[in-house]
This record gives structure tokens, C-alpha cells and sequence, in this order.
């Protein structure tokens, strides 16, 4: 029996349009920076990403810290999704889910064929991840020529893929790790997860500070300091009910859509998409690393996706809601081929070492998102009109 689709909260309409504008944004702002990074202020605007600023560069302090606020926004997100919206159920949660591990699994996979015992190897976890943004900005320019059902679940699909990604970072990049600051990290989680469940403090504020001591402590430990944002996200009070302004959670995830959109995500795109595209580009891009990133985001996305939601349905696993048909899980999995900023964070930490190897990998990224956008915006173009109702 089908799954009927769910009714729509306005919280995540809004969403969808924060997700929309700074999607287009984020085309802009990587536009200018290509630009830039090959014109001839190159070497002054690459440069200033490098400049100290109070004990790391500008760069870091836009990876480490504003990103964090991209996590946790990610984190409040995924709360959302696992409290009250298309992850709640079991029944509902176990399509997405079972489409995000197909769409994580099979891409690392085609990456790690092309680069297992090289190098490179490290990359494997660069196209898991989809974009959020640029996915529903793609899928938001088809307006009603796609069914309700398919946004609902890419936004769960990518929200599970970049917990996915989430969880990679924390267990697979930490390359150096100090156990008293990541003990004093996780008690001061604690501290903030009893302040809410036991002492029932609806204050949003002690949250806050808290979650910038968690951040700090986190940031010395050597697991990346962006898992801080993760971590409090689930520590902050959450309501079931849409629009309530009572939830700390709920008024939080509601202030951060604008600046994350708008602010946060298009300075990281300006700081990290400074590719400086020289006479060996070619050359780079035909890598075992390059190829394993445009293969795994271009056909891994689309085949681990559809594969395993058609494995899932066969057995009994799962269903398709009643307006979601096959031709849409395919569009689906080709829009999340479109990796660019967690994957670009991913290179940032895979590579930290070879800015090389990094620029050749997110030269990569950006033209396997760029084919996997175009492609699943051409495929539900043609193909993925919604079922007339009856």
C-alpha cells in the first residue's frame, strides 16, 4: 500500500525558500570567486584567505567556526526531520534513509576502486554528500512541473547524506586527538542536554554559551570543531508543534535560515572556491582522484540511490509515496550528485596537507555538481511531471 503524502508545515516551507534564494546565491558568489582566482588580483585574493586573524587565518576561522553555525543549523534541521517531519516514522523515515546509505555507499565505493592504496584514498568520503542548497534550488526552479512528494524527500535524503558526511568527519578525519578536551567537549554536551531535559531550561541563551565552550573544547581536541554545532543542536529544547515560538529550537533554526543562507555559505564559497584552473587542468581532472570524485558524484549518486530504494521496495521494506514514482527516485539521485559544500569541506580535510591535490578536487566537484545539476534538472523536465490525481 502506498504511503499518502504528509501535509507540509510552514517550517519547512520556509526552509525550502531559505534553501532557494541561497542556493542561486551560492552560483554567484562561486562564479566571482572562479573569477578572481584566475584573473590578475589572483595572488592578492587567494592570499587574503591566509592572513592571520587572533591565532588562525581567515580561512580557518570561516571553516571552523562560521561553519559550525552551518552545522548546527544542520543539526536543528535534522532534528526537525527525526521529531516531526519525514523522519518521525519508521514507515516514512525508511525510504530516505535507505536511499541516503545507497547514495553514500556506492559513490565512496567507485572513488575507492579508482584510489585504494594511493594517496588520494583519503578522498573516498568527498562525493557522499549532497547539497541541500543547490539540490532544492534546482528542484524549486521546476515549481509544480514535480510532485510535493519529491521535495520532501530530498530534503530528508540530503539532510541523512550530510549526517552521513557528519558522522565520516568526526570518526575519519580527526588525524590528531586530545582526550581532556574532547572529555570536557562531551561533559559540557551533557551539562546542556540535562539543562534540558531535566532542569527544563527553555532560556535560549545558556545554550548558546554553552555551545560556544563546546565549540572551543572541540576545536582543541582535534575532532573538527564543526561537530560542536552538531552536538548542540540536539541539546537545545525542540516542540513538536509547527510554529512554536516557545521552542528554543524552533526560534533558533528560524533566525539562522537568513544568515547561513546569505552570509555564511556564500563567504565559504568565496574562501574555497579560489581554483586556479592552469595549463595542466585537463591533466588533473583525468586523476584516478578527479575521476573517482566526478564518477562517484555523477553515477554513484544516481545508481546507489535508485538501487537501493528498488532493493528496499522489492523485499518489502518499504513503499513509494502514492505520487512518487520511479522516474522521480531517479531525478532524485541525479540532483544528489550535486556534492560542492560539504564535499569541498571534506577535500579541505582529506588533503589538508596538498593544496594541489585539493584544487585539482574541487575542480572536480564543481563539474561533476554542475552535470549532475543539469541532469536532473533536464531528466524531471521531461519525465517528472506529477500523477493527475483521481
Amino acid at each position: 500500500m502506498n504511503i499518502l503524502p504528509q501535509p507540509i508545515s510552514s517550517t519547512f516551507n520556509r526552509f525550502v525558500e531559505s534553501e532557494k534564494a541561497g542556493g542561486i546565491l551560492l552560483i554567484g558568489c562561486t562564479i566571482v570567486s572562479l573569477l578572481l582566482a584566475n584573473s590578475p588580483v589572483a595572488a592578492p585574493y587567494l592570499h587574503f584567505w591566509h592572513l592571520p586573524l587572533a591565532g588562525l587565518s581567515v580561512e580557518l576561522w570561516i571553516n571552523d567556526a562560521l561553519m559550525a553555525i552551518f552545522f548546527l543549523l544542520i543539526g536543528l534541521e535534522l532534528q526537525r526531520e527525526i521529531q516531526s517531519g519525514e523522519l518521525s516514522t519508521i514507515r516514512s523515515a525508511l525510504l530516505p534513509m535507505v536511499a541516503a546509505v545507497g547514495g553514500i555507499a556506492v559513490p565512496a565505493l567507485i572513488h575507492f576502486a579508482l584510489n585504494g592504496g594511493t594517496p588520494s584514498q583519503a578522498g573516498m568520503g568527498i562525493p557522499m554528500a549532497t547539497d541541500i542548497a543547490f539540490a532544492l534550488a534546482v528542484l524549486m526552479l521546476l515549481g509544480s512541473a514535480v510532485p510535493t512528494s519529491l521535495k520532501v524527500f530530498l530534503t530528508a535524503l540530503a539532510v541523512m547524506d550530510d549526517l552521513g558526511a557528519i558522522i565520516v568527519i568526526a570518526v575519519f578525519y580527526t588525524s590528531t586527538l586530545a582526550p581532556w578536551y574532547l572529555l570536557g567537549a562531551l561533559l559540557v554536551f551533557a551539562a546542556l542536554f540535562g539543562m534540558n531535559r531535566v532542569l527544563r531550561v527553555r532560556a535560549l541563551s545558556p545554550y548558546l554559551v554553552g555551545g560556544a565552550v563546546m565549540w572551543f573544547l572541540m576545536l582543541k581536541s582535534g575532532v573538527h570543531a564543526t561537530i560542536a554545532g552538531v552536538l548542540l543542536a540536539f541539546a537545545i529544547p525542540y516542540s513538536t508543534r509547527d510554529q512554536d515560538e516557545q521552542s528554543p529550537a524552533h526560534r533558533l533554526e528560524h533566525f539562522l535560515h537568513t544568515p547561513v543562507a546569505f552570509i555564511i555559505l556564500p563567504i565559504f564559497a568565496l574562501a574555497n572556491t579560489g581554483i586556479v584552473i592552469g595549463a595542466g587542468a585537463m591533466q588533473e581532472l583525468a586523476s584516478h582522484n578527479s575521476l573517482g570524485i566526478l564518477a562517484g558524484l555523477v553515477l554513484g549518486k544516481p545508481l546507489g540511490i535508485a538501487l537501493a530504494c528498488l532493493l528496499a521496495v522489492a523485499v518489502g521494506l518499504c513503499t513509494l509515496p502514492a505520487d512518487l514514482k520511479w522516474r522521480h527516485v531517479i531525478g532524485a539521485g541525479l540532483l544528489g550528485g550535486i556534492g560542492f559544500t560539504m564535499s569541498i569541506f571534506i577535500t579541505n580535510l582529506a588533503f589538508a596537507t596538498n593544496p594541489a591535490l585539493i584544487n585539482a578536487s574541487k575542480m572536480a566537484i564543481l563539474l561533476a555538481s554542475l552535470a549532475a545539476g543539469v541532469a536532473g534538472f533536464v531528466w524531471l523536465k521531461l519525465f517528472g511531471k506529477p500523477v493527475a490525481s483521481r
